[in-house]
C-alpha cells in the first residue's frame, strides 16, 4: 500500500495491452463483431479488438486487429481514450480508437480458437442501441461513447 502497509495476499490479474475500436465504414456503418464469450456464457456483440503484442505500437494493434477479425481497412484511427476494465483486479488498460472510412479489403484472419461473425450496423441505429443498453461489453461501451463525442465534436465545427 502508499502507506507502506503489507497485505498478505491480493490476487491480481496480469494482462497485456488491449485495443479496440468503434470502426465506421465508408458507407457510415459500424463493424460490429459477435462472439461467444464462455465467462458470460453467451454470444455477444461487441467492437473489434484484442491484445497488443509485446513491442507493438497500439496504433498498429488496433488496425491489424480490425483486419485480421473483419477484413476491413481503416483509413483514419483516431486516439479517443484510455480505460482500466477492473483496477481491484485487473493491471491492464485498454485504449480506445475510433477508426473511419473503412474498406472491406480481405477475408477473416481468425486464430485457431476464435469464431467471429461480422455485422455491418447504421451508425444511428449503434448510437440507438448503445442508449438502450444493448452492449454488455462495458469497455466497448466506454469506447462507443468516446467515439460518439468525437464524431458529434467534429460535426458541430
Amino acid at each position: 500500500m502508499p502507506d507502506g502497509t503489507i497485505v498478505p495476499e491480493y490476487f491480481v490479474v496480469e494482462l497485456p495491452l488491449t485495443v479496440c475500436a468503434m470502426a465506421v465504414t465508408d458507407k457510415n456503418e459500424v463493424v460490429m463483431v459477435r462472439q461467444y464469450r464462455h465467462p458470460v456464457e453467451a454470444a455477444i456483440l461487441e467492437i473489434p479488438g484484442g491484445f497488443v503484442d509485446a513491442g507493438e505500437d497500439p496504433m498498429v494493434a488496433v488496425a491489424r486487429e480490425l483486419l485480421e477479425e473483419t477484413g476491413f481497412e481503416f483509413s483514419n484511427i483516431d486516439y479517443v481514450g484510455k480505460v482500466a476494465a477492473n483496477p481491484g483486479v485487473l493491471n491492464n488498460y485498454t485504449q480506445l480508437f475510433l477508426a473511419t472510412g473503412g474498406k472491406k479489403i480481405s477475408g477473416q484472419t481468425l486464430d485457431h480458437q476464435e469464431d467471429i461473425e461480422v455485422l455491418l450496423i447504421p451508425i444511428e441505429e449503434v448510437r440507438t442501441m448503445l442508449q438502450r443498453n444493448e452492449f454488455v461489453q462495458a469497455l466497448h461501451v466506454c469506447c462507443m461513447m468516446y467515439a460518439f463525442q468525437k464524431l458529434d465534436a467534429a460535426a458541430t465545427h
